[in-house]
């Protein structure tokens, strides 16, 4: 087992899944805090890195393009602070990061995890019922309907027609988008044969965002409901797993560089824990991983 502790979180690698903890520091984002734990099988992942800086580094998993609804609804527009998939790590914890990552990627190769999309979605979403209230409105989601209620801030012309209730049935697309300069975000929903062009101010089927410190809130209820949607390379007709090029097999000669490897990895370990960048239990916990690969 491999396991990184840190203010921002805590991240535990057991061979065959990442649980990914957000810490409870008055740093760690609202977002994250509000996702809560995820846990991630390692098929799902495409790859982890480590990045070092002067003051702190900053680990990062890539996962499988269609594995998580959260990064589907989003686009890749959650910004560093919200990324469940980063972890700030303290520079006296480089040395246990950088193993951390050798763990993962060893049990990538050893399992032959491709890095390639996948057809459907391998993480659940964000937990419901769920509610949030962000903007001009509030949008509420059980898994089945969704809700959305309007507040004195929303425009006239669609508070009128009162709150609008949909189901997952009804829609085709959900999307978020937070605010960016002096452009709003929002959270739409699109609904089966009734597209719209309308702007998500005057949009019924969409909450209009500012830029306020509750918009990124918004993205879980669009990940809900994302993770309950057809899977896109479903839906377009793509099948992922027939395009999945075949595996080359193993050289005979990858059994004895992994040992070799493993050896070189007890003597860093040895050499880490001598210079007191590992503790007595971390060195301890790693020795273990390491001798059992072996």
């Amino acid at each position: 087992m491999a396991e990184i502790i840190q203010k921002d979180g805590t991240w535990v690698f057991d061979g065959d899944a990442l649980r990914l903890t957000p810490g409870r520091d008055k740093n760690v984002s609202l977002f994250r805090k509000t996702l809560g734990e995820l846990v991630l099988p390692l098929g799902a992942l495409a790859g982890v890195s480590f990045e070092q800086g002067k003051k702190a580094g900053r680990l990062r998993l890539r996962l499988r393009d269609g594995a998580d609804p959260l990064l589907h609804a989003t686009g890749g527009r959650l910004t560093e602070p919200n990324d469940p998939y980063q972890l700030i790590v303290e520079s006296d914890r480089y040395g246990v990061a950088e193993y951390f990552v050798d763990e993962v990627r060893n049990a990538l190769l050893l399992d032959q995890v491709p890095a390639d999309p996948v057809d459907a979605y391998l993480l659940p979403g964000p937990s419901v019922p769920l509610s949030v209230s962000a903007g001009d409105g509030t949008a509420t989601f059980d898994g089945e309907n969704i809700r959305l209620e309007w507040n004195w801030k929303t425009e006239d012309a669609k508070a009128a027609a009162g709150s609008r209730s949909l189901t997952v049935t009804d829609l085709t697309a959900v999307e978020w988008h937070p605010a960016a300069g002096l452009e709003n975000g929002h959270l739409r929903f699109t609904v089966r044969n009734a597209p719209t062009k309308a702007p998500p101010k005057y949009d019924p089927n969409s909450v209009e965002l500012w830029g306020f410190k509750k918009d990124p809130l918004m993205a879980l209820v669009a990940a809900a409901v994302q993770a309950r949607l057809p899977h896109p390379a479903r839906a377009t007709g793509t099948d992922v797993a027939d395009a999945r090029p075949e595996l080359p097999s193993p050289p005979v000669a990858a059994a004895e560089d992994d040992h070799d490897a493993l050896l070189r990895r007890l003597r860093e370990l040895g050499e880490l824990h001598h210079t007191g960048v590992l503790t007595d239990e971390e060195f301890t916990l790693a020795k273990q991983a390491v001798l059992k690969r072996m």
